[in-house]
């Protein structure tokens, strides 16, 4: 945490938290949020607190919840009907999970935002005011759940309206709201806003306001008490024009409420001495074992079987956000190197989906791309491959190079976010203290990335006991959820601190 803070106030035992998403890995999952959002509640039971999980009642979601059972039905304001929530258990994790059953909301082939054809739900600010909705009656102690939490942590736009209608609750919990991606605010008209009918009193530019529109987001990062980012550069990049998609301001104003905790992953999912999607298990101890992965990635993705060439990964949404650009930018000069393949996944873009499906088709032994997702051919991307490709724009927090450094595989990102606070760039002096992870590049264009790649394929070739070495240093790095979780429980001890601080204000 920032030594610049004045100390935090110690945590005490058994917080009861409730984590509330608009997706949730295995139960739904678009990107990152959705391992956060399970990875972060079950650590947190792990040091003691008492931590659950609300999403809504996803199809997908319905039927991987063990132990499901009817918990209570829910009036909320605006909507005609009873909402259920329903109860259960995550799959292989002892983690309660409340599901908010809404089926003309919720129950909907396509993904949580968009339907099958990728455009935006028309009514999804309708869906997600609703599941704000039921988070506050949750939160207040008003359903038949004999809980009630000390803490509210919010997630991203979709939960940003809970914190706007739960501020002046006297009863109401301790409020965290984490911002994943900044660049998705939930903005709508102000005739959306008429049509919510919500209170007059939050249209303002010191409420749910922004350049008259709404915006979910602003919600969130107004009304809760503490917020942060899922990494501290990207907190410190989000306070900055270029990357405070017109929220820098309100962000700088924010202070000491504000700051970035980095995320962790989940190592009882992501463990190559144990992962059960990779043909051979291997640890930093076995790690010439890896290879068996490298030619099973190179089966499964219909490439000629060699282990002499190098393999590039890449997994994630084909959009410029993430430089999928930029590896189209310098794929000619890439099929020009002799040994090196190039394996994909993702969706996204039509039109770079639409490009590297047709370079695929061109170069059959040399690129390989699955548009779609898999979570059983990313964990073996990750562990075939030599180097992860990870050239984002920009990059709140990342996970990839973090799974990357887990399966000794080393990432080449772009010096941004939560990839420049993950990865020991290689120099002269890092390589030969053997503390390099990895290799970052300043400018996102293609001759950044290419000149990444052309330093990395180097030291590859030309001086393997270095490279070996970077393999080692990111197979140690401890990047578990544990030492993520122990700041969040800081972090609510100060927004308990706060809330507390604040109610007694009020009263007095």
């Amino acid at each position: 945490m920032d030594s610049t803070h004045d100390p935090s106030p110690s945590p005490r035992p058994g917080y009861n938290v409730l984590v509330a998403s608009s997706e949730a890995h295995p139960l739904i999952k678009t990107g990152g949020l959705a391992d956060v959002a399970s990875s972060l509640p079950v650590a947190l039971r792990d040091l003691g607190h008492d931590a659950r999980l609300i999403i809504p009642a996803y199809p997908g979601a319905l039927k991987q919840v063990r132990e499901l059972k009817r918990l209570c039905d829910l009036r909320l304001p605006g909507v005609a009907l009873p909402v259920r929530v329903l109860s259960g258990l995550l799959p292989e994790r002892d983690l309660p999970v409340y599901l908010v059953d809404a089926p003309e909301h919720f129950c909907r082939e396509g993904n949580p935002y968009t339907d099958v054809s990728g455009r935006d739900w028309g009514d999804n600010p309708e869906r997600f005011l609703l599941f704000c909705r039921a988070i506050c009656a949750i939160a207040l102690g008003q359903s038949a759940l004999n809980w009630r939490p000390d803490v509210l942590h919010c997630n991203d736009w979709q939960t940003g309206l809970a914190p706007a209608f739960l501020h002046e609750h006297e009863s109401r919990p301790a409020i965290v709201f984490t911002i994943h991606n900044l660049a998705y605010q939930g903005l709508f008209d102000r005739a959306t806003y008429d049509r919510l009918q919500l209170p007059a009193s939050l249209w303002s530019v010191a409420g749910l306001e922004f350049h008259q529109r709404m915006s979910f987001i602003k919600g969130g990062i107004v009304f809760a008490d503490r917020v942060n980012t899922v990494s501290p550069t990207y907190a410190e990049e989000v306070k900055t024009p270029r990357f405070g998609c017109g929220l820098d301001g309100l962000l700088r104003q924010l202070g000491g409420r504000f700051r970035g905790i980095l995320n962790g992953i989940d190592y009882r999912v992501w463990n190559p001495a144990k992962d059960p999607s990779l043909l051979q298990n291997y640890s930093v101890d076995t790690i010439p074992l890896k290879v068996e992965n490298k030619l099973e990635l190179q089966r499964s993705f219909d490439l000629p079987r060699n282990e002499q060439v190098l393999v590039l990964g890449h997994v994630g949404r084909l959009v410029e956000q993430k430089g999928v650009d930029l590896i189209v930018d310098i794929l000619p000069r890439l099929i020009a190197e002799t040994d090196v393949q190039l394996v994909m996944q993702g969706a996204g873009d039509r039109e770079l989906e639409r490009v590297l499906t047709e370079a695929a088709a061109r170069n059959p032994d040399r690129v390989s791309v699955n548009v779609g997702y898999d979570e059983d051919r990313a964990h073996l991307i990750e562990a075939g491959s030599d180097i992860f490709l990870m050239p984002s724009r920009f990059e709140p927090c990342g996970l990839n190079q973090m799974y990357s450094l887990r399966y000794g595989t080393v990432p080449i990102v772009h010096n941004t976010g939560g990839l420049a606070d993950t990865i020991i760039d290689a120099d002269d002096h890092t390589l030969g203290n053997g503390t390099a992870t990895g290799f970052l590049f300043n400018d996102p264009n293609a001759d950044g990335l290419w000149y990444a790649l052309q330093k990395a394929l180097h030291i590859s070739r030309e001086r393997p006991e270095q490279w070996r070495g970077m393999m080692v240093a990111g197979m140690r790095q401890d990047l578990s959820w544990e030492a993520s979780a122990r700041q969040y429980e800081l972090f609510y001890a100060e927004a308990l601190e706060a809330r507390q601080s604040h109610a007694t204000a009020v009263s007095a």
